[in-house]
Parts: C-alpha cells; structure tokens; sequence
C-alpha cells in the first residue's frame, strides 16, 4: 500500500483526492516525529561530531558577539547596560532562531533528495526535521538569555507562560515561511541565495540591534514588519513588559493564512517535488 500510494505522486486524480493525499502526508509525518526528531539529532550530532564543545561553539561565537555588540551599541546610544544587552542578546538568539529555521528550510527537500526518491516517507517529516534542528540549537543557545536575564535582575519580573505563547507563535510563523521556501527552493535553486539575501537586510530593518522606541508608535517599518512582532512577543515578556496586543493578533493572523497558502502550494506541488530533486 505504501509504495503504491509513492507511486500515485505522479498521477493526477483530481483536487479531492490531491488534497487528502496532503493531509495524509501530513497526518503520517506526525505520527512518526519520532523519526523526525532521530533525523534532527543526527544532524547535530554529526555536524559537531569530534568537536570538543560540540554545538556550544555557536553559543560562545553567538555569546561574544552579543557582548560586543551590546557594549558598543550601549556606548553609542547612550543606554545603560542594564537595558540595552539583554535586549540585544534575547533579539540575536531568537532572530538567529527565525534565519536558521528559514535559511535552512530552502535546503528541507533539496538534502532529502536521496531518501525522497528511494523511500515512501512523508515529505512533511523533513520539515519537522529543520523545525526540531533549529529548536535544538535554541535550547543550546538559551544558556545566553538566561545568563543576561539573571545577571541584569529580569528573571524576577521574567513572565515566562506568555514568553512561551510568543515562542509557540514565532516557530509556527517561521515554520510556514521555511516550508515555502523549501518548496520554492526544490524547483528553482536561485531561491536560496535570494532568501539569504532577504533575511540579511531583514535583520537590519528589524529592532535587532536598535530599540523600536526610536520610531514613533505604530510606524510601518514595525507594524509591517513581521519578524518585529516575532522577537517582540518573546522578548517583552522575558524582559518583564507587555508585548503589544497586536502583536499577537497579527501572528495569530499570520499563522493561519500562512499555513493555509503553505498547505495549498504543497497540495499542488507534493507529487513534482521528486522529480524538481
């Protein structure tokens, strides 16, 4: 039934039945994200392996970064430490989380290929592979937000259930973005350096680096601006404010419509994305 089902990938059989061979496809990947996860893993693991700190080189290179950048950007701005370096240092992780997981998901189908073309394996496992990849390098990268947090005081005021909301709602957005890309990037192979490209100025024109406060409330490079409203929504709670409301109701927004364009675009290209490879 499995390889009978891989080989109906080419065949054309209507909407109704391209649409529940996606959601099949999908149903199938989450039942196994056991393997997905074994996937991710392994890429850790073997992208570190004979290191002596492993993956905590990332962290100690991301670490120093955030210590330069916070202190001369602190002396630039003329803003006290206390505020500006765990601001830095949570906007730094958690964007690098967004680039990774969305650099990375061009590459989803692409370094796939060989196990896409010889087995029946749902091709949605291997975007939960780039998603649990990205999520363990978070988990390592965390040793930073915690250290600024306990050394400026923020874990007292630190409100952590709404930080987690925030961090559920950036995965989902940066998942939906990764998978197009990865669709887009499996038919044509300019698309990964374009996406680079992007998310190279988008950290320049998002409050990475500078506070949003220098611009006045609701100004179009923040409202329109969606990694802005990512970083916000984990970054004002971990530092014991408020994210704006509207920051969650645009994520929310973001989710769903991108999930539903996402799921659109796979249910018309799943049966062509092997044969793109």
């Amino acid at each position: 039934m499995e390889v009978a089902t891989h080989m109906l990938r080419t065949g054309r059989r209507g909407a109704l039945f391209e649409i529940s061979m996606a959601l099949r496809d999908v149903r199938l990947s989450i039942e196994r994200i056991g393997l997905a996860w074994s996937l991710a893993w392994h890429d850790v693991v073997s992208r570190y392996r004979g290191s002596i700190l492993g993956p905590f080189w990332i962290t100690l290179s991301m670490g120093l970064m955030v210590l330069g950048i916070g202190l001369l950007y602190a002396q630039l701005f003329k803003i006290s430490l206390h505020e500006f370096m765990p601001f830095v240092a949570i906007g730094i992780v958690c964007f690098g989380v967004i680039t990774g997981m969305i650099n990375e998901g061009c590459e989803t189908f692409v370094r796939a290929a060989g196990m896409l073309s010889q087995t029946s394996l749902p091709m949605f496992t291997f975007v939960w592979r780039t998603v649990l990849r990205n999520l363990m390098n978070l988990a390592h990268h965390a040793v930073i937000i915690v250290a600024v947090l306990v050394i400026y005081g923020y874990w007292r005021t630190t409100n952590l259930p709404l930080a987690a909301v925030g961090l559920v709602l950036l995965v989902i957005n940066a998942a939906w973005i990764s998978t197009l890309a990865g669709i887009a990037s499996a038919r044509f192979r300019d698309v990964p350096q374009i996406v680079m490209s992007i998310m190279q100025f988008a950290i320049f024109m998002t409050p990475v680096f500078w506070r949003p406060s220098a611009f006045p409330d609701r100004h179009a490079l923040l409202t329109f601006n969606p990694f802005y409203h990512m970083l916000e929504a984990v970054r004002a709670p971990l530092m014991g404010a408020a994210a704006p409301a509207h920051s969650y109701a645009i994520l929310c927004m973001m989710g769903l419509l991108g999930w539903l364009l996402t799921f659109a675009v796979f249910t018309l290209t799943r049966r062509r994305i092997v044969h793109y490879l």
